[in-house]
């Protein structure tokens, strides 16, 4: 189908409100790409799914990504490129973004969140602290009520147990470790706020990967998203890789794999097609925008 088509296809869909309730199961994810048109910010996206088609180098079919076949080196090398080519876009247009506007989106997107039925239900996330001057999505409310009621029985309602990241090392290694208040953390030398590794009593932190019990949940930045679940990151590989990693030991030890969910400002949504992907480049289960919550994947849309 033609891209006039989509666009005639896209104006019986109805989007959900900010309630996100819906009264009715939400469209399948061949339907929810038609929801494009109505969550892309008013200016023109920086490149078009036409332009970008050549570098990608996994399809997405039926709202899922098959990362099956490797790029060659070439492809390879392209798509490095075009991420960042597509990178300087983004940054440049958040830098640009009014400071008020801004503001409206942090907070609509964090009520989303706040009343979503699958943080609701969480009793283990792993979230990251929004940075300023990364221009990233604020998570601070987020994280304030989940810090409010640190109790360690999560069989309470509305106790949760939070693990922040910290960075390792220039690797892509990451580690997520509990805290349980914001004096557990301080400034690294980018002047990003991390969870210390030891804790006030002198113990070290507990480390999600060591925990017990699985995660339920994960909210996610990034650059770029679009509503077929692709997630263009800044390049250093640190989530891909702790996503990676995690999934795998959630199938060692037969857990249930955590929903994946990004948060979003509007300029941020791509085009379907426009992020390029390879085979690690971890795929969302659902997107938060100021327009709403996107459930991607079936794991997702069961909360809905």
């Amino acid at each position: 189908m033609n891209g006039v088509g989509l666009r005639q296809k896209a104006k019986r869909v109805v989007l959900m409100t900010f309630t996100c309730t819906l009264s009715k199961p939400p469209p399948p994810p061949t339907q929810r790409l038609l929801l494009l048109d109505r969550l892309r910010p008013s200016s023109p996206a920086p490149f078009s799914a036409v332009a970008m088609s050549s570098f990608t180098s996994s399809a997405t079919i039926n709202g899922s990504q098959d990362a099956s076949v490797s790029p060659s080196s070439g492809d390879s090398e392209r798509i490095i490129k075009q991420k960042k080519i597509l990178r300087s876009k983004i940054r440049k247009s958040l830098k640009e973004m009014d400071a008020a506007q801004r503001s409206i989106e942090d907070n609509s997107i964090q009520r989303l969140v706040l009343e979503a039925p699958w943080y609701k239900s969480s009793k283990r996330l792993c979230a990251y602290i929004s940075c300023s001057a990364l221009r990233e999505v604020d998570t601070s409310k987020v994280l304030e009520d989940i810090l409010q009621n640190p109790g360690k029985d999560l069989q309470d309602n509305g106790v949760k147990k939070l693990y922040v990241p910290r960075v390792e090392d220039k690797n892509s290694n990451m580690c997520m470790l509990n805290i349980s208040s914001n004096e557990d953390l301080i400034a690294n030398s980018m002047n990003i706020l991390e969870p210390a590794p030891i804790d006030i009593d002198g113990n070290l932190r507990e480390d999600v990967m060591q925990a017990s019990e699985p995660v339920n949940l994960f909210l996610l930045p990034g650059l770029a998203f679009d509503i077929t679940g692709r997630r263009l990151g800044r390049g250093g590989g640190y989530y891909d890789t702790f996503l990676i990693n995690y999934r795998n030991l959630a199938n060692e030890r037969k857990w249930k794999q955590p929903l994946l969910v990004a948060l979003s400002y509007s300029l941020q949504i791509m085009e379907a097609g426009v992020i390029p992907i390879t085979p690690t480049d971890v795929p969302i289960d659902a997107l938060v925008s100021p327009a709403g919550v996107i459930p991607i994947t079936l794991a997702a849309s069961q909360w809905y």
